[in-house]
């Protein structure tokens, strides 16, 4: 099986400053996707720049012809799923087809709290995704929805003409938790992991490792309990957030390395940071660019 290569382009430079650049540049490079974060600020970003992620993917639309275009993740932390969908699927019709929703839990960072709001709790979060994400579904696949849900509501909402992918727009859920990989399983074309977070700052590579082992045998259970065949769910991990940091950037040897041995636990495509200088994500340009350029040859 082979491994393809994405990227995640983190939406902080103005986009006549760099930020077009960045995503046409992707495109050059022959990355599947380029995807960026939805966050209303992020972590050591919050006192920067930051621009919104939808119009930012929009624009990379106009920008690129071929390249596929996401987030990772949208959460329920700031979106309700009517007016997501409305902007999802003039999205996809901008693009001629090429978003992919990467959809995700949420956490509680600063946009858990940026509307005025207590910060959920986890269970609170895994309450509110389990309502979201079915509900999202059929926003996304029927002409009108009305729902009554604990959380959320739609009267009447309209989606004509829907997703230009049929039956919509591909999602990838990401999920650790038994409920979010049910939601993975019945829901999603693909499956995120960032990892075990727990060993970030003290555990090894091959703590990772096995933790992902662990992840994604979690996963096979889980579709199996929903009579799902595993084969069609594509595995995606988003590096920089295991032990090896940006070790894997490193050089192009170290790079092929890293993702074969996340090849062989059966992930089907690995996200790498675009280089931010002086930031967690900070590496060689030129060797990210050598690595997007000739790793994939060898991870085939």
């Amino acid at each position: 099986m082979s491994l393809h290569l994405s990227t995640v382009i983190l939406p902080y430079r103005r986009w006549n400053e760099g930020g077009r650049t960045a995503w046409t540049r992707a495109e050059q490079l022959g990355f599947r996707t380029a995807y960026t974060y939805d966050h209303l600020s992020w972590r050591s970003f919050r006192d920067g720049p930051w621009f919104g992620a939808v119009p930012t993917l929009t624009a990379a639309a106009a920008a690129t012809e071929r390249l596929r275009l996401g987030t990772l993740v949208t959460s329920p932390n700031f979106r309700h799923p009517v007016t997501l969908a409305k902007e999802l699927i003039s999205l996809d019709d901008i693009s001629g087809g090429r978003v992919t929703l990467g959809i995700g839990a949420g956490g509680s960072g600063f946009d858990a709290t940026a509307l005025g709001q207590d910060p959920w709790t986890p269970r609170e979060r895994a309450d509110r995704f389990a309502e979201f994400v079915p509900l999202l579904d059929r926003l996304l696949s029927e002409d009108a929805v009305s729902y009554e849900g604990d959380f959320y509501s739609a009267h009447e909402a309209r989606n004509i003409p829907g997703c230009v992918q049929r039956p919509r727009l591909p999602f990838a859920v990401a999920a650790t938790g038994p409920r979010g990989m049910r939601l993975a399983a019945r829901y999603g074309q693909a499956w995120v992991t960032t990892g075990d977070p727990k060993l970030y700052e003290n555990g090894t590579p091959e703590q990772s490792i096995q933790a992902m082992r662990g992840q994604t045998e979690k996963l096979a259970d889980t579709c199996a309990e929903v009579g799902r065949d595993m084969t069609g769910l594509d595995r995606v991990l988003l590096s920089g957030f295991t032990p090896d940091r940006t070790g894997p950037l490193q050089s192009l040897d170290a790079f092929v390395d890293f993702a074969g041995r996340h090849a062989e636990l059966g992930f089907t495509e690995l996200v790498i940071h675009w280089p931010i200088p002086d930031s967690p994500f900070a590496a060689d340009e030129k060797v990210f660019e050598q690595i997007a350029m000739e790793a994939p040859a060898q991870l085939r």
